[in-house]
């Protein structure tokens, strides 16, 4: 489907703000091959992305709107979004997936930007794109990455709105976890009744469930369930990435099966504290490194073996940026993240928790209902 949650407005706006720095930083066009970028831009969407069969290409020009070079299945759907240049190419096919179509398209720019850096990806043949730098051996090929994350991190309140929607669907859901988690119970169960009940709640989709389970932790925080039923003194962990209007929630909740230890009792307390305390300075002017220090601060440890303590959300599960030591993204208004404090608790068990905020004018807001510090015992 298009965005129709959206007014056409709303991508005026985001291709606006993209040439504004183009014609700051020299360039030409930018070329998205994509399914994130493109639907940003365009409006786009649909599960068809799923098939690596098929490349699909969108260029933004300096001035005017967007271009579609597509496979001919994607048309008719393309036709009800904002855009007018729809260019449409046969695939699969033996010879020429667009390649020739996309060349003619971008002869007349000299600086085509593009996603080149961390989380990009080409997703097309990298032969047909070296094939295009042959084609056109007076166009450079720049890096746009800085410039489409900065554009992807603000999210407009239409957004923002989305966000908060999913966010609370999957708050209720946790809420319900005493209706719907039980001794006894198969880890795959305790998934399945939780994605439906996100589902009946109004979620459009669960592309994304992960979680864990075992006494004294879990091992990991991005496995799949199995048939282990949930025991006595097990700690149970789900986290999920619901989806509405093509929107992410993207937060987890812990619970203790029968009884909680005292060492996971003042685990989750740390973790819910930790997670309060990143949230208490994240302001405007703050940095992702300064709410990743004062989840750190709070736990004594560096990172729980997870590689950083929470990301931007938006139409991705994950975007960039990340709360790291190293990101030094300075903090904007309607900036959404996750904060997401781990720890390592010894002998190959962990424990997260995480919440959903938008950077506000003052006190962020937290999109997801916030975990009480005292872990829910089922």
């Amino acid at each position: 489907m298009s965005e129709a949650v959206f007014p056409v407005t709303e991508f005026e706006d985001r291709a606006d703000r993209a040439q504004r720095l183009m014609r700051e930083q020299g360039l030409d066009a930018l070329l998205f091959t994509t399914e994130a970028e493109v639907r940003y831009f365009t409006g786009f969407r649909t599960l068809f992305w799923q098939s690596p069969a098929r490349p699909w290409f969108c260029i933004l020009p300096r001035t005017g709107k967007p271009i579609a070079i597509i496979p001919q299945i994607g048309a008719h759907l393309m036709a009800s979004t904002w855009v007018d240049d729809i260019r449409t190419f046969a695939a699969p096919h033996p010879t020429d997936e667009g390649v020739g179509l996309l060349s003619d398209a971008l002869n007349p720019y000299a600086v085509v930007g593009m996603p080149m850096g961390r989380e990009s990806s080409l997703r097309m043949p990298l032969i047909d794109f070296e094939r295009i730098k042959v084609t056109l051996p007076g166009t450079e090929f720049r890096d746009a990455s800085a410039l489409v994350q900065a554009l992807r991190h603000i999210k407009s309140e239409t957004e923002i709105a989305i966000h908060r929607e999913i966010c609370q669907i999957a708050s209720r859901s946790f809420e319900s976890a005493p209706n719907l988690f039980r001794e006894g119970q198969s880890l795959k169960s305790a998934f399945r009744r939780f994605k439906i009940d996100l589902l009946e709640r109004g979620a459009d989709d669960v592309p994304y469930l992960v979680g864990g389970a075992g006494p004294g932790g879990y091992g990991d925080v991005i496995s799949p369930p199995t048939d282990a039923p949930l025991k006595s003194g097990d700690v149970l962990m789900l986290d999920t990435g619901a989806v509405k209007n093509g929107y992410f929630c993207d937060f987890d909740r812990n619970y203790a099966i029968g009884h909680a230890s005292d060492a996971i009792r003042q685990a989750h307390r740390k973790l819910v504290e930790a997670a309060n305390a990143a949230a208490a300075i994240a302001r405007p002017g703050k940095t992702c490194a300064d709410l990743f220090n004062a989840m750190t601060d709070v736990l004594g440890q560096s990172d729980g073996g997870v590689g950083r303590m929470g990301h931007g959300l938006g139409i991705q599960l994950t975007e960039t940026p990340s709360l790291t030591a190293f990101d030094t993204t300075v903090l904007q208004e309607r900036m959404v993240l996750t904060l997401e404090p781990g720890l390592d608790l010894g002998k190959g068990k962990m424990m997260v928790h995480e919440e959903n905020i938008v950077i506000r004018d003052g006190a962020p807001e937290f999109l997801s209902t916030p975990a009480e510090p005292d872990i829910p015992v089922l």
